[in-house]
């Protein structure tokens, strides 16, 4: 029998995406096709290829850089910093408008649930234009000088695809830079679709140009002559040589790298709120985060209660479609990153820590990989030092807050940390030690585009979000 209605189709459906064919590149406001090959993007929840994708060249990043500088010179740079916030507020009200669509795009690329895209992470991108908007004709007031630096050439991850977009390309319009930005291989489809906003909002043609690429793409933007940012989100190691690339150069630098953040647990803590806080920490976003809570420091007397707790709340973790808004964790980005994943945790083993895995049903297409935590673990572990990037906890323990406060210090790294405690006091203590970019209290894994966030060490520099995050886009008294 049928239906005498026309129902829409649900707010997960992947009905409300139009994926192309095929996608070229978002040069000076259009879109054209690249000089180079193709690649494919691939659904990893599935294994389904979801479009053609272009690969662009040094002569396509070249055509790309002179559309931003010409942009630039012309009329981004000389339109005043209320003029360019209208702009800015109009890319946010459409990010909201086309919410939905942008959430089940990002879920289908990337893999992750979509009540993670849907409720945190479009949001937020939204969130972050409208705050850099307001920004826009109060630069003065910022304390870095109010001379945008021109052309910033940026490179983002495939863990957050439209948040890091956000993060690099709002603070850079806000300024009065134009920006030449290249997603990441398996994941350029939300910021293709970022392009077609951009013209939407009647974008001047130039100031955001979309190249879509691997590493050679990203390393012609880093190298080009004439781009004066370099912004870079993702490895260590790549991280590393932008930095051996841009050494000797007048370039402006921020570099957002790993990370292999300590949770740290007191006696004290409320340990049902600590647990949440646990799986919150490392199994968001299927583990796929820099700041990602993937050491967990539990202090001795309530180890064997903590992760009698842990295991019992893994159990009940869902792990399956990433459209299906009852998923806690999704598909692993992509074949290359389960591997890695496989491979550490395989060593973990060798090496005598003892696993324990949720106990999952996982499907047969895709890629998958369940929560997994080590115990038994020492500092000595690879597991323990070396960053996984996927949902795979290793736990240590510690007697007292000195002890604590060394082993979470015992790193290369230093992005993030959590600290769990009924005492402000101790808080306050563990903050001032922890040589960590963002400390989170009693919680983890929360964002602001208001707060600044960045690491030390070889978790890179810099500072992004905040007015902190105006800084690296503004030539100050002194430059």
């Amino acid at each position: 029998m049928t239906s005498p209605f026309e129902y829409a189709p649900a707010p997960e459906s992947r009905a409300v995406v139009d994926i192309k064919p095929s996608y070229g590149l978002f040069v000076n406001g259009e879109f054209v096709d690249g000089r180079g090959t193709s690649f494919k993007t691939v659904n990893p929840a599935t294994e389904e290829v979801l479009a053609e994708v272009a690969e662009a060249n040094e002569a396509d990043v070249d055509e790309a850089v002179k559309a931003a500088r010409r942009a630039y010179t012309r009329v981004w740079s000389r339109m005043s910093g209320a003029e360019r916030a209208k702009y800015l507020y109009r890319i946010a009200r459409i990010i909201q408008e086309r919410g939905r669509e942008l959430a089940v795009l990002e879920s289908i690329d990337n893999g992750k649930p979509i009540k993670e895209s849907r409720d945190v992470d479009v949001p937020i991108v939204a969130a972050h234009f409208f705050y850099y908007a307001g920004w826009a004709d109060k630069l003065k007031y910022a304390g870095f000088g109010d001379t945008p630096l021109g052309v910033a050439g940026q490179v983002i991850p495939w863990n957050f695809p439209l948040l890091m977009l956000a993060w690099k390309i709002a603070p850079a319009l806000a300024c009065g830079n134009t920006v030449v930005l290249k997603p990441a291989e398996t994941t350029p489809l939300t910021a293709l679709l970022f392009a077609e906003i951009c013209q939407q909002a009647d974008l001047p043609p130039g100031v955001v140009n979309i190249v879509t690429g691997a590493g050679d793409t990203g390393r012609a933007i880093v190298s080009h002559p004439d781009v004066d940012k370099v912004a870079f989100t993702g490895s260590t190691e790549v991280g590393k040589a932008i930095a051996r690339a841009v050494a000797g150069t007048e370039k402006k630098v921020t570099l957002e790298l790993g990370g292999k953040a300590a949770n740290i647990v007191f006696d004290d803590a409320p340990l049902d709120q600590a647990v949440e806080g646990i799986v919150n920490g490392i199994f968001f976003n299927q583990g796929h985060v820099c700041c990602a809570g993937s050491r967990l420091l539990v202090q001795e007397s309530v180890a064997d209660e903590v992760m009698s707790r842990l295991k019992r709340r893994m159990a009940t973790l869902r792990v399956g479609d990433p459209l299906d808004k009852n998923t806690d964790v999704g598909a692993i980005n992509s074949a290359e990153q389960l591997a890695k994943i496989r491979e550490l945790s395989e060593i973990g083993e060798a090496e005598g820590a003892e696993r324990w895995s949720a106990p999952c049903e996982l499907p047969a297409n895709g890629y998958w990989f369940a929560p997994t935590v080590f115990t038994g673990v020492t500092q000595a572990h690879r597991i323990a030092r070396e960053e996984i990037f996927g949902p795979v906890l290793s736990v240590l323990t510690f007697r007292t807050p000195s002890e604590a406060v060394e082993k979470a210090n015992n790193t290369p790294f230093g992005l993030s940390a959590g600290v769990w405690t009924d005492k402000g006091s101790r808080i306050l203590s563990m903050a001032n030690k922890l040589r960590a970019g963002v400390v989170w209290a009693n919680t983890f894994n929360k964002f602001d585009p208001t707060s600044p966030f960045g690491g030390y060490k070889e978790s890179g520099y810099g500072r992004e979000g905040g007015r902190h995050g105006l800084e690296a886009y503004l030539k100050g008294a002194d430059d």
